[in-house]
């Protein structure tokens, strides 16, 4: 149980721009970067592996491949560097923390594509897609 002082003064540096996101989703992280005077954003993709702490000290762990070799990078998810962030693909996961995507090379590292209950896409940021594969209905007979 948390303190009631502690949880107002959290809840005063805690962003409202935060987008629902979980383990296995790709992501767009936008950051501020500052070069002497001049601000400028630098975006870092790449697959959530882990998420971890709560309230004011929540992170997320983003992995990546860069040049064949992995980069992975820990951003606090309150922090004021980051200007925004968006969320791609989701992915379908079953564990918590997909630290075994690092010994994965290549495609063994794609993930499988979440999909609702009726077996829709879930788009990221809008609405469900398509619902079952294959491009044209199938018309029945013409009547007449």
């Amino acid at each position: 149980m948390k303190n009631r002082l502690l949880t107002l003064v959290e809840d005063a540096g805690k962003r409202k721009d935060v987008p629902e996101f979980t383990i296995g989703d790709t992501v767009d992280v936008s950051l501020r970067i500052l070069e002497g005077t001049k601000e400028r954003i630098q975006v870092f993709n790449g697959v959530v592996i882990a998420r971890k702490g709560d309230g004011l000290r929540e992170t997320f762990t983003v992995r990546r491949i860069v040049q064949g070799e992995g980069v992975e990078r820990v951003f606090p998810l309150h922090s004021p560097k980051i200007a925004k962030i968006e969320v791609k693909r989701t992915g379908a996961v079953r564990r918590a923390k997909l630290y075994y995507l690092r010994q994965r090379v290549g495609k063994a590292t794609r993930l499988r594509e979440r999909r609702g209950k009726s077996g829709e896409l879930i788009v990221p940021g809008g609405q469900a897609g398509g619902g079952k594969k294959g491009g044209k209905k199938k018309e029945g007979p013409a009547e007449g």
